[in-house]
């Protein structure tokens, strides 16, 4: 059986299935309880812990109704398999003021951000090209490489850069790596524990979790229209920021050139550095994607982030940071003992798809498909949400935020969405700490699902939260 050792108060505010409930739902979060696990019968359950079958049987009926475990007939109830997203972690799940629907249908609409287009992929040329990168390397491929990455693929991406983002940096200045998050913490160790980081909310929550786990100090800073608060900024005691520019996650403002240059000279004043995360610079639906704040920098205080999951596929897990030639200094100084940790493999396929021209093909064919998609969002809200939403983030990448103008809480459009089969996604994740007070606002990633599948979600939420 699963350990369970809930505390529990038999006389407190809470019913004791509500207490029990949320207990469950923190070991499910935290990755106590995995997916696929099986839970203990009610019975079981219910002479373990000395409470009452009903109100081990309530706490299960909850779990069941928010998604969190799922019944298999003539054997009993298992933990849900849930995304990257909800279990981050967090507990940001109360109990729903809304009545519990207890046959939830499977889910048939998934808006994950996380989502990409993967029946345009260019699978035939990508498998040519692995075939060839081992043909023409015999086997060297299977050998460790640079530390900073493939040498070739370096040199294509500063290119690639540089033209279509303004980025101005030699290969030498590059370093790739398996993931944004061990990017991250190679930069953490390079920079030191000893800095404060401030870090936007709300903000990419991953990012926040590896500074924390490496011991940086981290400190939120709210936004305004035009992205990160300088004044809140400046009256705090970090001395390295980490932004989303171009496309501030998840928002989505695009920070104005004035801000930009007040953020440069905010790093020059303090001896400090920005780091900007270019995740999904290329798409962008009115305009040309915004140039880097790093093209800006004349001071050498910006890092540059970029990944190829957005624009590729995301287990290619192949991403790159740029830095500023101190800390390059640093880097060959005391770093070089870490070894790459990118496929070489996988490295040398994405130089061969660069060099030859299909890279840009491909991203000139998903930005025609993504803009086709987002126009398609826009229009099944329109016909179906009308004036009864907001949209907020709407120009560029592959999400958006839909604020719903009801008084409903986020659990509650969260979990009415699964019962009628569509997935949608928490925004308070994101906050550096849960706020009560946030109105009715979730996640819509549409990177993942055909034109058709995105206006049927769009009218299931419309059915859903009786708008």
């Amino acid at each position: 059986m699963i350990e369970m050792t809930p505390i529990l108060e038999k006389n407190g505010v809470k019913p004791l299935y509500m207490q029990l409930a949320n207990y469950i739902k923190q070991e499910i979060l935290s990755g106590s309880m995995k997916a696929n696990e099986k839970l203990p019968s009610k019975r079981t359950l219910a002479s373990y812990l000395g409470l009452s079958v009903n109100t081990v049987m309530s706490a299960y009926d909850q779990l069941s109704a928010e998604g969190f475990v799922v019944s298999k007939p003539r054997q009993g109830l298992y933990v849900a398999a849930l995304e990257d997203d909800i279990a981050a972690g967090q507990v940001y799940l109360e109990p729903y003021k809304v009545k519990s629907i207890q046959n939830q249908k499977p889910i048939q609409i998934d808006f994950n951000s996380g989502k990409v287009d993967l029946e345009h992929f260019p699978y035939v040329i990508w498998r040519k090209l692995t075939i060839q990168s081992l043909y023409e390397d015999q086997g060297e491929l299977f050998y460790n490489g640079d530390r900073q990455g493939e040498l070739q693929l370096r040199e294509q991406i500063a290119k690639y850069l540089y033209a279509s983002r303004g980025v101005r940096c030699s290969a030498d200045q590059i370093i790739i790596g398996a993931g944004t998050q061990m990017l991250i913490g190679l930069l953490c160790l390079m920079i030191g524990k000893g800095h404060t980081f401030a870090l936007e909310n709300p903000g990419f929550h991953r990012t926040k979790a590896v500074l924390q786990d490496f011991g940086a100090r981290t400190i939120p800073i709210a936004l305004d229209e035009e992205g990160i608060d300088l004044k809140q900024l400046k009256n705090s005691k970090a001395s390295i920021a980490y932004v989303t520019p171009s496309h501030q996650f998840p928002f989505g403002m695009i920070m104005p050139i004035s801000r930009r240059m007040e953020l440069l000279k905010w790093a020059e004043d303090n001896n400090g550095y920005i780091i900007e995360d270019d995740y999904d610079g290329e798409y962008r639906y009115k305009g040309r994607p915004i140039p880097s704040l790093q093209g800006l920098d004349t001071k050498g205080n910006v890092i540059y982030l970029g990944t190829f999951s957005k624009s590729l596929i995301p287990s290619i897990r192949i991403s790159y940071m740029v830095l500023p030639q101190k800390l390059m200094e640093k880097y060959r100084e005391h770093f070089t003992i870490y070894k790459q940790t990118a496929s070489r493999l996988h490295q040398q396929t994405l130089y061969l798809f660069m060099k030859e021209g299909y890279w840009q093909s491909h991203l000139n064919k998903m930005r025609t498909l993504y803009r086709r998609k987002h126009a398609m969002l826009m229009s099944a809200i329109k016909k179906h949400l009308g004036d009864k939403v907001n949209v907020i983030g709407a120009n560029s990448g592959l999400h958006i935020v839909l604020k719903v103008k009801k008084k409903m809480a986020e659990e509650e459009l969260i979990r009415l969405a699964m019962n009628v089969g569509v997935k949608v996604y928490p925004l308070s994740i994101y906050y550096h700490e849960s706020d009560e007070s946030l109105d009715s606002r979730v996640l819509l990633g549409f990177g993942g699902l055909s034109e058709s599948e995105i206006d049927t979600g769009i009218r299931l939420l419309k059915e859903a939260w009786g708008l």
